[in-house]
């Protein structure tokens, strides 16, 4: 298989293959329209293709452009895994919901949020009850998104970041930047102060597909973390629990978990497996992110930095703007076949791990 045939180099060309291989895999697709358009004009929509019987005891979930622009990645994954036949290959009794672009305007838009500026996986948390709080983020959130864009405002802001590192720790100030925020909307990381139109559409296709499933496996594929083509399999679930000890022996010792310490992901609040855990009460979840590493997590942060600022006070279209979307769409895409080989490699060994754990449980 060649790998690089199934990375799009848009989300339009990614969502054309994706119906295509879903169709001809005898998927039934489901289009859910996005209120908004791509910058194109375009129309935009999640799409989600079911492969298997109804109502099925186990299922797996795959999911891509959680994190938009990483859906570059993602749909590459989804395709390759069609294309391989992998829904023919599902054992008797195991249905398939493959989702892909979860966050259509943020894949449209080379953007890692939605429409509007919310994480999407940090925006499932109970909005009914206390928002969590990330008093680190406060302490250094004018520093994170200052007003201008300049050689001069990135090196003072830098400084200011750096010595937060140089107190608390390197590890401390991921954690403050991507653990997620609720107070600062004009912010990166940001959690959303109400349920995200995607976040609605996904738990609505949790519950119409997944429902009466009593085991469902979710893998939801990002970008932008560790080694260059590394994919690292990071549990979910918190040790100890139920979950977590199922992918530890679905997905063996690579396995990592941020509480334990040795994933590169910082500890977060409000993601998709979380609302899953919520919503499909009488289901035992197994859910898995694998994340693949692009650049150093400098640059990735100095990328996410310079689009929230390019599309709170830049002009998109200008060419600094074109520059900043060069600059985020490397930060979660590498556009290389040796990336692209790795890539599709782990994730189809991967799918194949949560499937064969599925036909045990």
């Amino acid at each position: 298989m060649n790998a690089s045939e199934h990375f799009p180099a848009s989300y339009a060309a990614g969502r054309d293959r994706f119906r295509a291989l879903a169709r001809a895999e005898g998927g039934a697709l489901h289009v859910l329209p996005h209120p908004a358009k791509g910058p194109d004009g375009g129309d935009i929509s999640i799409d989600a293709a079911w492969f298997g019987p109804p109502d099925p005891a186990r299922a797996l979930l795959l999911v891509s452009a959680t994190h938009g622009v990483e859906g570059h990645c993602g749909s590459g994954c989804q395709s390759g895994w069609l294309a391989a036949g992998g829904p023919r290959r599902l054992p008797a009794g195991v249905g398939a919901l493959v989702i892909h672009a979860i966050n259509p305007h943020g894949f449209a838009w080379t953007r890692r949020v939605t429409e509007d500026n919310v994480d999407l996986n940090r925006n499932f948390v109970d909005f009914d009850q206390p928002l969590p709080q990330n008093p680190a983020y406060d302490a250094i959130a004018d520093a994170v998104a200052p007003r201008e864009w300049t050689a001069e405002s990135r090196a003072a802001t830098l400084k200011v970041l750096l010595g937060y590192a140089r107190e608390h720790g390197e590890f401390a100030l991921q954690g403050a930047l991507q653990g997620g925020q609720y107070r600062h909307p004009g912010g990166i990381f940001f959690g959303g102060a109400a349920p995200a139109w995607s976040r609605r559409r996904f738990l609505d296709l949790a519950n119409r597909f997944l429902g009466r499933s009593r085991a469902v496996a979710f893998i939801d594929l990002h970008t932008g973390l560790g080694p260059y083509g590394y994919g690292e399999p990071i549990s979910m679930q918190r040790p100890g629990t139920p979950g977590n000890t199922r992918a530890r022996d679905w997905y063996g010792k690579e396995l990592t978990t941020p509480e334990s310490g040795d994933s590169k992901s910082a500890i977060i609040v409000g993601t998709l497996g979380q609302g899953l855990e919520r919503e499909l009460k009488n289901a035992d979840l197994t859910s898995m992110a694998l994340e693949y590493g692009t650049q150093p997590v400098p640059d990735v942060m100095l990328a996410l930095r310079a689009d929230n600022w390019l599309h709170l006070h830049g002009d998109v279209g200008s060419a600094q703007g074109r520059a900043i979307k060069r600059q985020v769409r490397d930060a979660f895409y590498q556009d290389h076949d040796d990336w692209k080989e790795k890539v599709l490699a782990r994730a189809l060994d991967m799918i194949d791990r949560g499937v064969a754990g599925l036909a045990r449980a």
